[in-house]
């Protein structure tokens, strides 16, 4: 017998959420999608939920469990109760809820716009297909396997405190078009994608790929828009400045000089970035918190050098 508690919300008769008890003796074969049918059908036809497809295909069925999106046709339930028999569910996290399960999709949706999902070739369409090798589709074979399930949105810790930035689900539809060998506007792309918003606040917690139900990865497509708006040249905002002055720093060192990339990543010339950086500093050297300006000595620094080298090669 497991306890499913679910959060309800109706804004026509309560105007909070609330959470709700429902137990069923389950099957160690059932979905978890199976259950949320079963309850619906048997014990609370009120329930609100969307699903179709029931095949890990449509991504509909996408929903927070035990804290983390999940597709619900996708997880068997013995794999998700807890010690005391209970499975939490919650719909998707970072979207209003419309009602019980169910959220608003609309700013996923704007978001996956603002990175023009289509190709913009300079030809005319051709009389027949626009020709691509194996090897050019093995570049954006990953992030073609997205079904827009929202799961990586919703556990998203950028979006959490930002919702200006585009979210993992549209960067990595972006890295589709980015790489797309027919695609004409990439430098036109990386330069859009790495304004503020876009793949420079990512926070790198790789949290998507943790509940991305296929192989999409959206931070590694991310990082794969950061290496192409490097190679393209745009390299005129923080994001950028901080990577190159990363790896200039271990490979020159073998360390992080944690005293210049602070300065090199909002640029050397921006005043008004770098007096924005003065009261941190004051409250770090008051502290006691600053780094040292010259650093000990470390072991096998020579070693990180040489990895760098070869890395780089």
């Amino acid at each position: 017998m497991i306890t499913f508690k679910i959060k309800r919300y109706n804004p026509e008769k309560q105007a909070e959420p609330y959470f709700e008890e429902f137990q069923l003796d389950v099957q160690d074969d059932l979905t978890l999608l199976d259950c949320m049918n079963e309850i619906k059908w048997t014990l609370d036809g009120s329930l609100t939920y969307r699903m179709s497809c029931r095949s890990a295909i449509c991504g509909s069925c996408a929903v927070k469990a035990n804290g983390h999106a999940i597709l619900a046709c996708q997880r068997q339930v013995r794999h998700l109760v807890k010690d005391d028999d209970t499975i939490v569910l919650e719909p998707l996290g970072n979207m209003k809820p419309i009602k019980d399960l169910a959220v608003d999709f609309k700013p996923f949706w704007e978001k996956i716009d603002k990175v023009k999902p289509y190709l913009q070739p300079k030809q005319k369409a051709p009389e027949k297909e626009r020709i691509q090798s194996p090897e050019q589709f093995k570049f954006i074979d990953d992030s073609s396997t997205c079904i827009m399930c929202g799961a990586c949105y919703s556990d998203c810790d950028v979006l959490e405190v930002d919702d200006n930035f585009l979210g993992p689900a549209a960067l990595a539809k972006a890295q589709r078009f980015v790489q797309d060998s027919r695609d004409e506007k990439t430098l036109e792309r990386v330069k859009e994608l790495s304004k503020p918003g876009g793949i420079w606040d990512c926070t790198h917690c790789a949290e998507c790929v943790e509940r991305c139900p296929k192989p999409a990865r959206p931070f590694d497509r991310i990082k794969e828009i950061m290496t192409v708006a490097l190679e393209q040249g745009v390299t005129n905002n923080n994001g950028a400045r901080h990577a190159l002055s990363f790896a200039k720093s271990v490979k020159s060192s073998g360390r992080l000089n944690e005293n210049i990339i602070p300065v090199e990543s909002v640029g050397f010339f921006n005043f008004k970035g770098l007096f924005d950086l003065l009261p941190v500093g004051l409250r770090m050297f008051f502290k006691g918190k600053n780094p040292p300006i010259l650093h000990k000595s470390i072991d096998e620094v020579e070693d990180v050098k040489r990895i760098y080298r070869e890395l780089n090669e």
